[in-house]
Formats: structure tokens, C-alpha cells, sequence
């Protein structure tokens, strides 16, 4: 199994995955961790039907999705693994899933979030998340799209948000 792609992105299966970012990194798997989406079967269901048949889609909770990437299913396969925040990312990342670099795509403002870009806001809390992810080896960029450059996240905060 290769993780061709490690992304946050909070509105996780979307036309910008399927269209731009499945065709770019040749994934035919897209795992999504996200203890929330694996509990709602609703969810889950428009995302089955969003994601075209010849691309497997696996949902599953934190704790299951460490066994889902080593599983024997996806030994050939090329997998995009979504996380809808930095939370989701680190507790995968503590649980022992290995990715060596995470895209952040987009995580939505709200409340208490500086905006950084025009598709990432991030809080104290976002930073330090991210933080641990990196100090567990993994290399941290910000790219809406495979057409955009690859920045370092760090490049991001130090200009403070806006």
C-alpha cells in the first residue's frame, strides 16, 4: 500500500478530491478517518455515491483506519487518505499510521480561527495539533490544488492570518 496523498479536508469526498486530486496522485482508493463520518450512515452513503466504482472507498473510524491502511486489501492499491481536521490527523498519526507529508487543503473558519489563506484557517489549538504531527517526522504543506505550489505550512503562520 502507498499513501499517494495525506490531505486535510474538512468537507472530506468533494468534486475537487474526485476530479483534480484522484487523477493528479493516480489514487484508486481514498480511505476517509473520521470517527464522525464512520458513524453516520447517511454519510456515508452520499460519499458511496459520489465516488466513481472504479475507485474504492473506505470509511472508518480513527482506531480503524491504522488497520484499514495495513490491511492485505490495499497491499497495490494507491491510496488518498482524508482527514476532515488536525485533530483526526494526529490521532491517526499517534495510533501509529504512517505518512510521511500532509497536505492541508482546506479547513473551513469558524469561530476563534485566523484565515491564512483563502481555504485555511487555523486556531491555537490547529496549530499545535499540526505541530505533533509534524514533530512525528511528517512534512506539512498547504495546496488548494495540484496546480498551486506546494507551501510550508510554517511559511503560513508566520505571517500571522488575517
Amino acid at each position: 500500500m502507498s499513501i499517494v496523498l495525506a490531505r486535510i479536508d474538512s468537507r472530506l469526498v468533494h468534486g475537487q478530491i474526485l476530479e483534480a486530486w484522484v487523477p493528479y496522485v493516480g489514487a484508486d482508493c481514498i480511505v476517509v478517518a473520521s470517527d464522525e463520518v464512520a458513524g453516520t450512515s447517511f454519510q456515508c452513503m452520499v460519499m458511496q455515491a459520489a465516488v466513481p466504482s472504479s475507485v474504492k472507498l473506505i470509511i472508518g473510524t480513527l482506531e480503524e483506519t491504522v488497520s484499514i491502511l495495513s490491511s492485505a486489501d490495499l497491499l497495490k492499491k494507491r491510496v488518498l487518505l482524508l482527514f476532515a481536521n488536525s485533530e483526526d490527523a494526529l490521532k491517526v498519526c499517534q495510533l501509529g499510521a504512517s505518512y510521511k507529508k500532509l497536505n492541508l487543503g482546506n479547513m473551513h473558519s469558524s469561530a476563534g480561527k485566523n484565515r491564512y489563506t483563502c481555504t485555511i484557517a487555523l486556531d491555537q489549538q490547529d496549530i499545535d495539533k499540526l505541530q505533533q504531527v509534524e514533530d512525528q517526522g511528517v512534512t506539512i504543506v498547504s495546496q488548494c490544488v495540484p496546480a498551486d505550489r506546494e507551501r510550508s505550512w510554517r511559511k503560513l503562520i508566520s505571517s500571522g492570518g488575517r
